[in-house]
């Protein structure tokens, strides 16, 4: 119990979805979805978050979670270090990439005073050289490990806020009733819990599959008439 303890409090932390990083500042596509009239109510937003979930983040950000956090309990650093020019190259929307980099750079700033790990030095180090450009699913998966927290807990905790994040937004840009969101994380719970077990699983060559319609939403984000998020 006391081990357990330990941790909790960690990684409360570092999966806060209120942690001053900018996180809840974009969408992700969402905002294109909804004034395209695509995502107009409860039954629509639903559809995208579990979508988005299951078809985007189980392959894309959780993954390079996952990959991450195993190079670091190696330490590893070269091998992060592929993995930041891996995530680099499959994020295609300019503004995911740079949203994906910022929160990156935002949550070392946090962490670095709190925590002495030369890992997580060598990484921003690199991102200061241009040797990696840092993307938040590599410094969340590697902080995560730094921290000592079981990689099926990072990984529930990751899936978590990002399902939160996203619920909050349609409530916001649909909009939706407050409980219309509860109601919807209520029924995304056992599906987080699916995507953990699917993403320890996963198989390698399946990182990074394309989801060319969230691509295509994200990328066309920028040209909206009026925008309330940064992507």
């Amino acid at each position: 119990m006391q081990q357990e303890n330990n941790y909790i409090g960690k990684l409360l932390h570092l999966a806060d979805p209120m942690l001053p990083i900018g996180g809840f500042s974009h969408s992700n596509g969402l905002e294109t979805y909804v004034q395209r009239g695509i995502v107009k109510d409860a039954t629509s937003a639903e559809q995208f978050v579990n979508d988005y979930i299951c078809w985007n983040l189980l392959y894309n950000d959780a993954a390079f979670v996952y990959l991450s956090y195993q190079a670091a309990k190696a330490k590893d650093e070269s091998l992060l270090l592929l993995l930041d020019e891996e995530c680099e190259a499959l994020k295609a929307p300019k503004e995911i990439r740079l949203a994906s980099n910022k929160l990156a750079a935002r949550l070392i700033k946090i962490f670095k005073p709190l925590y002495q790990f030369p890992l997580i030095d060598a990484y921003e180090f690199a991102i200061k050289e241009k040797w990696a450009t840092g993307h938040y699913p590599i410094t969340y998966g590697a902080l995560a490990a730094c921290l000592d927290i079981p990689v099926a807990a990072a990984l529930h905790a990751f899936y978590y806020n990002v399902t939160v994040t996203t619920i909050t937004n349609c409530v916001k840009l649909v909009p939706l009733g407050q409980q219309d969101g509860q109601e919807i994380l209520h029924k995304m719970l056992p599906v987080i819990g699916e995507k953990v077990q699917e993403t320890m699983l996963l198989d390698r060559a399946m990182v990074g599959l394309c989801n060319v319609s969230f691509d295509v939403r994200c990328m066309q984000h920028e040209r909206l008439y009026s925008r309330l998020y940064m992507s």
